[in-house]
């Protein structure tokens, strides 16, 4: 006991009790933000927290013994004399009062309402002195009043007091020896856990527990041992404490607990928020100390030597001690922050640990305690100890703070330990993995870092971190071994590939992967795999692009499939292999959604001039080991010309036979990508022609100009190769009209042969035999055209030209004779109208026209000399039936003319669909459709169909 340490952990202060309280204090109790003070001369007197007087008033007429301020309602519970009482009965009686209500009297103070008065003794239970009193409240308005009476009996009374409904009961203490007088109780405790419901007894001999929640109450003795005093109390953990000179006892349901040795008689015991207060007599000075002790971290938390004390109280969060001469000595406890202060200064960092613990501080409080207990090691250079510190503050205090302290090279095992602290609880951040990974490097700590990386905890450490540390430090099967757990992909292939070359591994490995994580990888590192296994990457990626493998088992649509146009990218310094892959995948997906772009990468792959072929590119990775660098057919050429010491003609017959093999299939690709049943190609036409422009392949570029049918751009290219014979038999199969050819492809080339400058007369007759079988020029456009160029003499064109002009003149002749025909023809019909308008018209046919028999009245006749019976006509008599159709066909032509001669359209359509559009201006004319003359002449000769009704 005299090693505790005392601290001030309270403070005092001293309050006067109020001097209209002028009889004894007999008796106090607090609850609900008052103190009650029960006198001698029967007053009540309650008062609020700076001690002043709230009322007063009288409950007893004689004197106040017990009393008791309930919590749960606002009733005050007293015990005391009456002398107005009938002498025959008792003098001592309870009576519960209800401070919130008051009787009405004349005088301005008023009592509260008394709700009930009872008789503590009645002829069943005797009279005895009340040594100790207790009220415990049960569930509202049912209350349980125990009392200890010096003949070792507790009278109990349980009920609603106010209404009268109650049940009284008496405990017997058994004294534990026969024939022993009985003891008087010193001590009450009720104990409620739960379902039970239990009250301490204390008496000079024995301490008894009673079980109250039977239905009979039921008792047994925990020590034969008990207390002379009253210094009895319960503690918050529903524990018994006894105070005896000797020491103080603690008791639960099974017995005595421990024990405390504090020498002294103690004159008051109590309990206040974990802390044993307790007011001790020195019997050899015969002075009171007060003190207040922490059990739990063995220190008296303060001590002071006081006055007689009467009464010890607890209310508002303060120890109340009323003194025996009327004043009252308010303890209060310090602030956390003031106490640990206190400890602070004396370098006490324990004891301060433990305070803030066992009084269930904020996290944050106890580790800023922690931390600067760590920091006062640290600042002893006890390294050990100040880390054991600093772990226990993880998660409140700053990580960087305690690194900092140990970054030196001398403290990485420290350092190390924090780390691996902050890793298992999860706070680790990205930096401090690379800080513990690279202790572990720096210490050469295999085992730490198997463990470290090998832990079944996920979640632990940041895992690229991890990674990209290991790889760093060359621990490579350490950081594969994170990736593939992690199932950091990209991370395992980059340490095989970049650091490890193991080539065969990474192939295996993405063959492991399913199909979107395996393409993936491959479009990251698909440049090295391509660079060294060629052939193994182009399998991976058939496998991917097409149903083979368990995509096929799965039947993966097509377009579900990754394209080949995915992993062009990967093949950028090796187009041989980007050639072999995109012809595997083309032989074997017929209908890929990407096979237009496929097509044109072929195609430029194809139609390139400088593509790599395999012997050169081998030769070249034998000489300085880079495959990746796309060498054009100079470079590689150069390269084969310094290994074969002079053998450039061998080498550069290889490279033209490839590129004619390329070209061909090149062909091949533009014609099978163009079927004929389809109007566009399976690849980008424009990209094409430009291709074989760029590369000067005319064999592409001529299939491409026909199949557009762009006649005049196929036969630019033979003139522009001075291909005369080609060119003659490109016009022989594209300018026949019958053909669907364009025949004025003629005449591009005799305008080719005219400006040719050299001489050509062979060609130039030959084309001219199909410029006049087909009629395409007239001879003065031929003259002309041919008359630029110089080389040509006139007997080129002679035969032509008498053959032109002979027809020409039988042409005249028979135009002369139509003319001649034409000039009768319109004579005879001038003449036969002017007969019609001078002369009368004589009908001489005996015969109906339309029935052949005999005419006869009424009959009609027409000009045009037909004459029918009238009942033949019918309606119609404006027209003769014979003569109708032919006339109205030939108006309906006119009709017909004349409104397409407001067609412009059709007529310059006409005009250049024909092979002489002189002819077509020359019919519109002819038929007067153009025609500027006014038609008011045309209805003076229009025939009339009237007929005369005459009577023979």
């Amino acid at each position: 006991m005299y090693q505790w340490r005392k601290f001030d952990f309270f403070e005092e202060k001293k309050i006067k009790i109020p001097e209209e309280i002028e009889g004894g204090i007999q008796c106090c109790s607090s609850g609900r933000g008052r103190i009650v003070l029960g006198s001698q001369d029967g007053t009540v007197s309650l008062l609020d927290r700076s001690l002043q007087l709230q009322r007063s008033f009288p409950a007893h007429s004689a004197s106040v013994l017990l009393l008791q301020q309930l919590k749960q309602r606002n009733f005050l519970v007293t015990v005391g004399e009456d002398e107005q009482m009938p002498p025959q009965q008792a003098a001592i009686c309870l009576k519960v009062f209800d401070l919130d209500k008051r009787q009405e009297e004349e005088s301005s103070s008023s009592s509260p309402e008394c709700l009930q008065i009872l008789r503590i003794f009645t002829n069943q239970f005797p009279e005895a002195k009340i040594t100790s009193f207790v009220v415990f409240e049960e569930a509202p308005p049912i209350i349980f009043i125990a009392l200890g009476l010096d003949n070792g009996c507790i009278y109990c009374i349980q009920g609603d007091i106010a209404r009268e409904r109650i049940k009284r009961f008496k405990l017997e203490v058994d004294s534990g020896q026969p024939g022993q007088t009985k003891s008087a109780i010193t001590g009450l405790g009720f104990r409620v856990d739960g379902q039970a419901f239990q009250l301490f007894a204390v008496t000079s001999s024995s301490v008894s527990l009673f079980n109250l929640h039977a239905q009979t109450p039921t008792g047994q003795t925990l020590d034969h041992i008990g207390s002379e005093t009253v210094s009895v109390a319960m503690s918050d953990r529903l524990e018994l404490i006894i105070g005896r000179p000797e020491a103080v006892y603690f008791y639960e349901v099974d017995g005595r607990g421990p024990c405390w040795a504090f020498e002294g008689e103690k004159k008051f015991l109590g309990w206040f928020r974990g802390y044993l207060l307790c007011v001790i007599a020195d019997q050899r000075t015969g002075k009171n100390t007060f003190n207040i002790y922490d059990l739990k971290n063995r220190l008296i938390a303060h001590s002071i030597a006081v006055q007689e004390v009467s009464h010890m109280l607890c209310e508002w969060g303060t120890i109340v001690l009323i003194m025996a001469d009327k004043s009252a000595l308010f303890i209060v406890e310090k602030d956390m922050e003031s106490k640990l202060d206190l400890l602070f200064k004396k370098n006490l960092y324990t004891v301060a640990i433990n305070l803030v613990q066992s009084q269930q501080a904020d996290a944050v409080a106890t580790a800023e305690v922690l931390r600067k207990y760590g920091d006062h090691l640290y600042s002893k250079q006890d390294y050990d100890e100040a880390m054991a510190q600093y772990i226990l503050t993880i998660g409140h205090l700053e990580p960087s703070y305690v690194i900092q302290k140990f970054l030196d090279a001398q403290r990485i095992y420290n350092l190390t330990n924090y780390l691996e602290k902050l890793h298992e609880k999860g706070l680790a951040s990205k930096d401090h993995t690379t800080l513990l990974l690279n202790c572990y490097t720096k210490l050469k700590d295999v085992d730490k870092l198997d463990l470290f990386i090998k832990s079944e905890d996920e979640h632990k450490f940041d895992v690229e971190t991890a990674i990209r540390v290991c790889r760093a430090a060359n621990y490579h099967e350490h950081a594969m071994y994170v990736a593939k757990k992690s199932g950091k992909h990209e991370w395992y292939l980059k340490i095989l590939l970049e650091d490890l070359d193991r080539y065969d591994e990474a192939l295996q490995y993405i063959n492991s992967l399913d199909p979107s994580q395996a393409g993936l990888t491959v479009e990251e590192y698909g440049k090295i795999l391509v660079e060294h296994k060629p052939k193994e990457t182009i399998q991976i990626l058939m496998r991917l692009c097409t149903e083979e493998g368990e995509s096929a088992k799965g039947g993966t649509f097509i377009t579900m499939l990754p394209s080949p146009v995915d992993f062009l990218n990967i093949f950028v310094h090796h187009p041989q292999s980007l050639m072999e892959f995109l012809e595997k995948y083309t032989n074997k997906v017929k209908d890929s959604p990407a096979q237009v772009e496929i097509h044109n990468t072929l195609m430029e792959l194809y139609l390139s001039h400088d593509l790599d072929f395999p012997s050169l590119s081998q030769t070249g990775s034998n000489e300085n080991g880079d495959l990746g660098t796309n060498r054009g057919s100079n470079a590689a050429a150069t390269t084969s010309r310094t290994e074969s010491n002079g053998n450039v003609l061998s080498d550069d017959a290889i490279e033209e036979k490839y590129r004619k093999e390329r070209r061909r299939k090149g062909l091949i690709l533009l014609k099978n990508a163009w079927p004929a049943e389809q109007e566009q190609p399976l690849y980008d036409v424009d990209l094409a022609i430009i291709l074989c422009e760029m590369n000067s392949f005319k064999e592409g570029l001529l299939y491409l100009y026909e199949k557009m049918k762009l006649y005049k751009e196929v036969i630019a290219c033979y003139m522009q190769a001075h291909d005369h014979e080609g060119l003659i038999a490109c016009c022989k199969r594209l300018g026949d009209s019958g053909k669907g050819g364009d025949p004025s492809l003629w005449a591009d080339l005799l305008k080719y042969f005219g400006e040719l400058g050299e001489d050509c007369s062979k060609e130039v007759k030959e084309v001219l035999t199909y410029i006049e079988r087909d009629d395409m020029l007239p001879p003065i456009i031929v003259l002309q055209t041919l008359s630029r160029n110089p080389c040509l003499t006139l007997s080129v064109i002679k035969d032509y030209i008498a053959r032109k002009l002979e027809k020409e003149s039988k042409l005249i002749d028979e135009d002369r004779i139509a003319i001649e025909k034409y000039q009768e023809e319109t004579s005879a019909m001038r003449k036969e109208i002017q007969d019609l308008r001078t002369n009368a018209r004589i009908f001489q046919l005996s015969k109906c026209t339309a029935c052949t028999f005999t005419l006869d009245l009424p009959a009609v006749h027409f000009m045009c000399m037909h004459s029918f019976h009238q009942r033949c006509l019918g309606d119609n008599e404006k027209e003769c039936p014979e003569c109708a159709p032919e006339y109205r066909s030939v108006l309906e032509t006119k009709r017909n003319l004349e409104q397409n001669s407001k067609n412009q359209d059709y007529f310059f359509q006409q005009v250049r669909s024909s092979k002489n559009g002189f002819s077509v201006i020359a019919e519109y004319f002819g038929k007067g459709i153009i025609s500027k003359t006014n038609k008011g002449s045309s209805e003076a000769i229009k025939p009339t169909n009237d007929y005369s009704n005459g009577s023979f």
